[in-house]
């Protein structure tokens, strides 16, 4: 049963529509599935379409947010429940917590470093639940192909390639989550990578 997932994503309104679309679309099937969403509590551009897209459909959203960024009112005033916070840090904390499901829309800085310290976290087993990339227009492709490379040299073990899933349109989204495979604490032992001793 996914009950509750975190969603990473843009906030430029400059973004093509094509992305704000897919993130209002996501909004409203994960709002239709009884699903909450966790994410990074803006108004603007792809956080405010996957907020307002989830509210239009009865959704809840929750939105955390650095009090900084609050005080620029860059905060979301519509969600179902508006969580200030010290910082960055705690901001991310918070979004993982209790999760069904790590959700990355295309996004700039601040939505890869979540996406990557998700997947860090998850190839140490700190986080266990299903990593889904929805790969519109194929943004994702050179970050994929990075973290296949990573495995290609050696830095990653090929069982890491388990961790995340790739869909290309928002309607995929809960059967990536639904037929990803479970991950345990017992990724640690491949985490590193070293030679037995002789």
């Amino acid at each position: 049963m996914i009950k509750r997932v975190c969603v990473y994503c843009a906030s430029s309104d400059f973004s093509d529509k094509i992305y704000l679309d897919a993130a209002y679309k996501l909004g409203e099937i994960l709002a239709e599935a009884s699903i909450t969403i966790v994410y990074g509590g803006g108004s603007a551009g792809l956080m405010g379409m996957l907020a307002n897209g989830a509210l239009s459909k009865g959704g809840k959203v929750i939105g955390i947010i650095p009090q900084f960024m609050y005080e620029l009112e860059w905060g979301h005033e519509g969600l179902t429940e508006l969580q200030i916070v010290n910082n960055m840090n705690e901001r991310k904390e918070l979004m993982m917590m209790n999760t069904d499901a790590a959700i990355a829309l295309p996004g700039g800085s601040g939505t890869l470093e979540e996406l990557f310290e998700t997947i860090t976290l998850k190839r140490l087993g700190v986080y266990l639940s299903p990593i889904i990339f929805v790969n519109i227009k194929n943004y994702f492709d050179p970050c994929i192909q990075l973290l296949d490379n990573a495995i290609e040299e050696k830095f990653m073990d090929q069982r890491n390639k388990q961790m995340w899933k790739v869909v290309d349109d928002p309607d995929n989204v809960l059967n990536a989550i639904k037929n990803s495979p479970a991950w345990t604490e017992d990724a640690r032992h491949f985490a590193t990578l070293k030679k037995d001793k002789a």
